[in-house]
């Protein structure tokens, strides 16, 4: 079982790697999330590595914005062993980014609920791109 921790080294902060992910990444829309993926060939600290964004345009207020982003955060961090087990024993890492496109506040459990059809997605996505 991995340890539901969420360390730095789990945030994608390097220019360059975000430069790769949102230059080379797919996308795909799950309400009310846009994820772009891409694959980094290089292996790292952690299997996967995330960004999190939240409008300005959407949300004025720090705090609103703050606070989507723990709950993105949390719900990532408590299931993320989704996406990271059929990463564990490969060279690569994956690269996501998870942008936040509604205009109102959701629950943590409707976030939940999207967090993990995303990763269950990337999961298939993963798996397909390995045969």
């Amino acid at each position: 079982m991995i340890k539901q921790t969420f360390k730095k080294g789990e945030r994608l902060h390097s220019k360059k790697l975000i430069d790769y992910l949102f230059g080379n990444g797919q996308s795909f829309f799950i309400y009310p999330f846009k994820v772009i993926f891409a694959k980094w060939p290089e292996k790292r600290e952690f299997p996967a590595e995330i960004l999190i964004s939240v409008s300005k345009k959407n949300f004025k207020h720090a705090v609103k914005r703050n606070k989507i982003k723990r709950l993105i955060r949390e719900a990532y961090r408590r299931n993320k062993e989704i996406v990271w087990e059929t990463m564990q024993n490969k060279e690569t890492t994956l690269l996501i980014s998870f942008i936040y496109v509604a205009d109102n506040v959701l629950s943590y459990e409707e976030i939940e609920k999207k967090i993990i059809l995303i990763l269950q997605r990337l999961k298939k996505e993963n798996e397909k791109a390995d045969r």
